[in-house]
């Protein structure tokens, strides 16, 4: 999935800038990259094939995606208007060192460029050259503990995912514990999130939002097809806006999820509860996500699925309490192609139907109906942003979203990605602002080496 139009641009492009050609330098320092870090790893490799005493070994990799889209009223006609549509590219690259059975390093360089948005990048589009992981392992027995920039990522991700459909993924410093006993998993972290410049080597730790907690996971079949997971997770932000007020916002996140995703009926199913604070107001927020599905193993192995969603919303902007459900760091294109609101204030139900034609080919039909949960409150985006506001309207349904989505595996390391999709404006979007219907187009290479 891809995040469309969840994130306001930044600045006009310059073609005539120092960066015009981009694309060119980069592909150009990320192969040069590429082809050292394998020469390197090979000559590890070859140089003591056989020693396993220190259990050394150096591995080189990453991956180039180049992806065009194309909106039609991008955020049913908010944003400046773009015909011909925009190129958006990412390079990664990564050493994975480790030194002993004990001791591991590891360091991954990002690069994504936007070519020929009106308006400019959006914040995840655009980061010319930054170090997106770079941690060190230290392992005892059953229990890890790693130090530095990394993703993080947890069950579903719908409340922390390292958000694989923008064009620049998302990641944290700071610390994690991971103990394994068993069946069981526990993950312990206190880190802040790493705020995206567009620059060289800019990316650094955002102060004003933190994010800290415990998630566990409990397998319940052997063959790891069933499980529960338990979870708090905790989250500072000194600068959050919401349709009631902006301020400083402390927010705890306490959930359970259930899922099974073997042959036949398959699972997931979330619920959520926030306390905490946001400005001189109590939070008091829930989520309820539920993901059901059948797939008949006959030809085309068919899933017929059903998404429905429920997040909070806030009762009246001018009491003291939030209600308003945050989503804190959830995955791209949260509920389909199109990701212009993101799950808050929101109900959704979304049946979805999933085909696989050949071995390597996969084709999903789907379509999303979208609400809001609360009248007195309006819709975000997938980052948490106030998108419109509920000022002056009555309206609970938003828009319906149909899409199609093709995604073919043409070897291990190259897969092609395609996708359409139109998102209608319902009464509430009439209400408060622009209301064309969206039409969206995207289609994406992914090479992995």
């Amino acid at each position: 999935m891809i995040a469309g139009g969840c994130l306001g641009g930044r600045r006009p492009s310059a073609p005539g800038s120092a960066w015009r050609y981009a694309p060119i330098r980069t592909l150009v320092v990320f192969g040069t990259l590429a082809t050292l870090a394998s020469a390197v790893s090979a000559q590890v490799a070859v140089r003591d094939p056989e020693d396993t005493r220190s259990r050394s070994s150096l591995a080189a990799g990453g991956q180039v995606r180049q992806e065009y889209e194309w909106f039609d009223n991008e955020e049913w006609g908010a944003e400046v208007p773009d015909h011909n549509g925009y190129w958006l590219q990412r390079y990664m690259i990564h050493l994975d060192t480790r030194i002993s059975r004990r001791v591991r390093l590891y360091g991954e360089l990002k690069s994504g460029i936007e070519v020929g948005r009106a308006g400019g990048p959006r914040a995840s589009d655009e980061d010319r050259l930054d170090l997106h992981q770079g941690f060190v392992d230290v392992s005892f027995r059953r229990v890890t503990v790693r130090v530095g920039r990394q993703e993080l990522a947890f069950g579903s991700q719908r409340l922390v995912s390292f958000r694989e459909g923008p064009n620049m993924r998302q990641s944290f410093d700071g610390g994690t514990v991971v103990v394994r006993q068993g069946r069981w998993r526990a993950d312990g972290f206190g880190t802040r999130y790493v705020s995206t410049e567009t620059g060289v080597f800019d990316d650094s730790s955002d102060t004003g939002r933190s994010l800290w907690g415990l998630y566990a996971v409990r397998s319940l079949a052997q063959d790891g097809t069933q499980g529960v997971d338990l979870y708090y997770i905790g989250y500072r932000r000194t600068a959050a806006t919401f349709d009631q007020a902006r301020g400083r916002e402390i927010r705890h996140s306490w959930g359970a999820r259930f899922w099974k995703t073997s042959t036949g009926i398959d699972y997931n199913f979330e619920a959520v509860v926030q306390t905490g604070s946001f400005a001189n107001a109590a939070i008091r927020a829930w989520a309820i996500g539920t993901d059901t599905g059948y797939r008949v193993e006959t030809a085309g192995r068919p899933r017929l699925g059903l998404r429905a969603n429920v997040t909070s919303g806030d009762v009246d902007r001018n009491d003291d309490r939030l209600g308003t459900f945050n989503p804190l760091f959830p995955r791209g294109g949260y509920f389909g192609l199109i990701a212009s609101a993101g799950p808050s204030n929101q109900v959704d139900l979304h049946p979805l139907l999933t085909v696989n034609p050949g071995e390597d080919l996969s084709v999903a039909i789907g379509w999303l109906f979208f609400w809001r949960h609360r009248t007195d409150d309006g819709i975000y985006t997938t980052s948490g942003s106030l998108l419109r506001s509920a000022a002056g309207t009555h309206s609970r349904f938003v828009g319906h979203s149909p899409g199609i989505e093709a995604i073919w595996q043409v070897k291990g390391y190259l897969s092609l990605t395609g996708n359409a999709s139109i998102f209608t404006a319902g009464p509430f979007i009439r209400e408060s602002g622009p209301a064309r219907t969206i039409r969206f187009l995207a289609g994406w290479v992914t090479y992995r080496f």
